[in-house]
């Protein structure tokens, strides 16, 4: 019998009022673990109404007292690391010492936040005029919301709600429904922190949760990752009900290999960057743009064996662990395989097929080996379209100019890397190249937690990015205050000036 998971409302375990479910699986296996429970109107609106009455006192508290929560729970996440990495990788698929990855990068975050203080302080100005001083408050907006996706269930999350807590506003977590069961036991850390009840909400559900969210009038901000349809749509839903939103979209996310790269250590970083959690992550290296055929030949003789070689299997429990996982889902898993299939319609070279793969230990669940493509063209849909599968397409230009110039026309502009020894090749391609995140013989650069996460184009919709100092403005709202303590005040019928 399948265990149900439910809900995280006020400080405790809630069952939803409702009978709808959702499967959760183990990847490996293919075997139902788990339901969920998809949240009716009644369990959205205990959930906001909880959160709302929460969030007066939250913000009220002081700030070094906010931090001093975050930091107890900095703790219980260390603590619980192993506890939380297995949970994530029984229900995404990514091997274990992934999963502890993700976990670590989300810790950061938390770490960041425990700081917040610091860049809550406004701004002060005396004497603006005589006798008149003008300052900023940094406050919280209230209730805000997280929807995020199934590929980070402990990092995505981490880089939205230590920062509006922090911040001093309670937040509501829509976990995906494909693996929840971190997200309420991180909910409990944070109650055995000290976190006031109704601070942090999760709400288990699927589009109708994330469409009473966006659009129920308690919440001031909706953060996303995920798709780029549904990040517009969430985008343009939230600006229709007067709320800010931040929600950041689909990648492909382009790596450029000059002829003078060290082509050992470029084909290591472009294995682990493109096949590394089965290229389920929104900064999974899925092209490799070879500058030079003389490059390129390189590239493909160097990756083939590797690719065929890689260790794919299930995630926990092997004496020697798995390098890749299973796919999160069987439908997952066509999907990736129908790009495979698409591609070589296409007239693109495949050169490693991964489709029907023998995992390493028997294993037999949501699995599809590395694929790896040559002679891919920009119109191919292998080329066009986010995969989110281990399938890493080789793109054939003759220069660095051409190769700006194909990533800078993609819809996409995520992440991108160049691999070279020429300093002046590096900056210029980091100077001319329309993409929020760039790598310089970095395969995967995401930003530490005191820099800002996001990309560009229609990666991302909306002004600002995640955590960083983009983090904080996204949470809080500035009010500026001009002061005065005269002795007599006099009337005055023309527009007020400082003298």
């Amino acid at each position: 019998m399948t265990t149900t998971i439910g809900h995280y409302i006020n400080g405790q375990h809630h069952a939803s009022s409702g009978t709808a479910r959702s499967d959760v699986f183990n990847p490996a296996t293919g075997d139902v673990t788990s339901q969920v429970s998809l949240a009716t109107a009644a369990d959205c609106e205990l959930a906001i109404a909880t959160a709302t009455a929460a969030s007066t006192g939250w913000a009220a508290t002081t700030p070094l007292n906010r931090s001093r929560v975050l930091f107890k729970f900095k703790a219980l996440l260390e603590k619980h690391a192993d506890e939380l990495a297995a949970m994530i990788t029984r229900e995404h698929g990514k091997v274990f010492s992934d999963a502890m990855g993700e976990l670590t990068r989300g810790i950061e975050v938390v770490e960041f936040a425990c700081g917040i203080p610091h860049l809550q302080k406004g701004e002060h100005s005396s004497d603006v005029g005589r006798g008149v001083d003008s300052y900023s408050l940094m406050q919280p907006l209230g209730v805000v919301a997280g929807i995020t996706p199934f590929n980070f269930p402990a990092m995505v999350p981490m880089w939205m709600f230590p920062v509006a807590i922090a911040c001093g506003n309670s937040f509501v977590l829509k976990p995906s429904e494909r693996d929840p069961s971190v997200a309420i036991r991180i909910a409990e850390l944070l109650t055995e922190a000290g976190l006031p009840d109704g601070v942090f909400t999760v709400l288990n559900g699927d589009k109708f949760a994330v469409d009473t969210l966006i659009q129920h009038p308690d919440i001031s901000a909706v953060s996303f990752v995920g798709s780029t349809p549904i990040a517009q749509y969430i985008y343009e839903q939230a600006a229709k009900y007067g709320k800010r939103a931040q929600a950041l979209g689909g990648a492909k996310n382009h790596m450029v290999v000059m002829p003078d790269a060290d082509i050992d250590g470029t084909v290591n970083a472009l294995m682990g960057a493109a096949y590394g959690s089965a290229g389920e992550r929104c900064m999974a290296i899925s092209v490799a743009v070879a500058v030079g055929d003389e490059a390129a030949d390189a590239l493909i003789a160097k990756l083939t064996p590797k690719v065929k070689a890689l260790r794919v299997g299930n995630g926990l429990g092997n004496d020697v662990e798995m390098e890749m996982g299973p796919l999160v889902t069987k439908t997952h898993l066509d999907k990736v395989t129908g790009y495979v299939d698409q591609g070589v319609a296409e007239g693109a070279t495949l050169v490693v097929d991964g489709r029907g793969v023998e995992t390493t230990d028997g294993s037999n669940g949501f699995f599809i080996g590395g694929c790896l493509f040559d002679n891919v063209k920009p119109g191919m849909r292998l080329y066009q379209e986010e995969i989110f599968g281990p399938v890493l397409a080789v793109v054939r230009v003759d220069t660095l100019e051409d190769a700006i110039a194909l990533i800078n026309s993609h819809e996409y502009a995520n992440g991108t890397a160049i691999f070279t020894r020429d300093g002046g090749a590096a900056r210029q391609y980091a100077n001319r190249i329309h993409v929020g995140m760039v790598g310089i013989n970095v395969p995967i650069p995401v930003p530490m937690a005191f820099h800002s996460f996001g990309g560009w184009k229609r990666s991302i919709f909306g002004p600002l990015n995640m955590h960083g100092q983009d983090g904080v403005r996204f949470y809080t709202r500035m009010k500026t205050v001009t002061a005065r303590w005269p002795e007599n005040l006099q009337a005055e019928f023309t527009m007020p000036t400082m003298k």
